[in-house]
């Protein structure tokens, strides 16, 4: 059976003047996957390239033209009927209000409300992927002076993360308590989700927005927690992402990219096999080992949603 490709968009836009939202498209009930809400876009023509295919198409369906775009996530999937690529672009700019002119119902929605509509099962890692911002910060330990680490934290999420990881191992009882006092302080003032990791005992994950496995307790685990936002994962190998694609994660870690200081000697993937692994995944990842922000662009066109990183990103501005 040949494999479709199909090129979609999510297209952000400034609605409500609060947050963005994403305009979804319903299917028409007569089609594959008929009257299930969907990104707009279609198929990508023989000899096209896939910018101008996402251009025509959403021309042709809402009389949108796009002025600026870039990757976002890449998925086959394979339905009893049919096998498709997705190729999915992140729209930001464009001309022209939508209209759906074949029809379709179409709406914006905010991305907090995603998760409350149905779609098509190749579908759902994109829906993750709208979600997810394109730096995910991990902090470090909290070394000798607790008060520069919240200080640090909160300089973090008010330059503009929305992303964080903590990552404290070493950090005592009365540091986490003073830890999760700053993370809910600041969860009342930005927009900020914290994801904490799971190698640290002794702290209510449901204090926070979801967990980061490491690798160790990925391969471990049986079922995916239940009530849990945000599951992510640490992988370094496309056993430990087909293991955390089975145990339903919603994005993952994939290092090191290049050689850190954290970890000398550590053979790292590279560009070629870090974009390999990247386009077989069936879930967004992020690169981390060696990465800063100005690393974006690169791991953008390998196909990854963003950078996750410690020195490089951790109190730093995020423009």
């Amino acid at each position: 059976m040949k494999r479709v490709h199909v090129v979609a968009a999510v297209i952000e836009g400034d609605v409500d003047r609060r947050q963005h939202q994403i305009l979804l498209a319903r299917r028409p009930d007569h089609l594959h996957q008929g009257g299930k809400w969907e990104f707009p876009g279609g198929k990508v023509e023989p000899g096209e390239s896939v910018l101008p295919a996402l251009q025509r198409e959403l021309k042709e369906e809402l009389n949108l033209e796009v002025t600026r775009a870039e990757p976002l996530i890449k998925i086959s999937h394979d339905y009893p009927d049919k096998k498709v690529l997705l190729d999915v672009w992140k729209v930001t700019q464009f001309h022209g209000p939508p209209q759906g002119l074949e029809g379709q119902e179409i709406r914006w929605v905010c991305k907090s409300q995603l998760g409350d509509y149905e779609f098509p099962a190749a579908n759902v890692p994109i829906v993750t992927a709208a979600q997810l911002p394109r730096r995910y910060v991990i902090s470090p330990e909290v070394g000798t002076s607790l008060s520069a680490y919240l200080d640090q934290l909160k300089a973090t999420v008010a330059s503009g993360a929305e992303l964080i990881q903590l990552r404290a191992k070493t950090a005592t009882q009365s540091q986490w308590e003073a830890i999760q006092r700053c993370v809910r302080e600041l969860k009342s003032r930005y927009r900020v989700e914290v994801l904490v990791n799971s190698d640290i005992a002794g702290v209510d994950a449901n204090e926070f927005d979801g967990i980061h496995l490491t690798s160790r307790d990925l391969q471990a685990m049986q079922r995916r927690p239940e009530g849990v936002r945000w599951l992510s994962a640490s992988c370094h190998s496309a056993e430990q992402i087909a293991c955390a694609e089975r145990l339903g994660v919603d994005f993952v870690t994939l290092s090191p990219v290049f050689a850190t200081s954290s970890h000398p000697g550590a053979a790292c993937l590279g560009k070629d096999d870090f974009a390999k692994l990247v386009c077989d995944a069936k879930v967004p990842v992020y690169a981390l080992g060696g990465l800063k922000a100005g690393h974006l662009d690169w791991c953008l066109e390998a196909g990854a949603q963003g950078v996750a990183a410690i020195t490089g990103l951790w109190a730093k501005s995020m423009q």
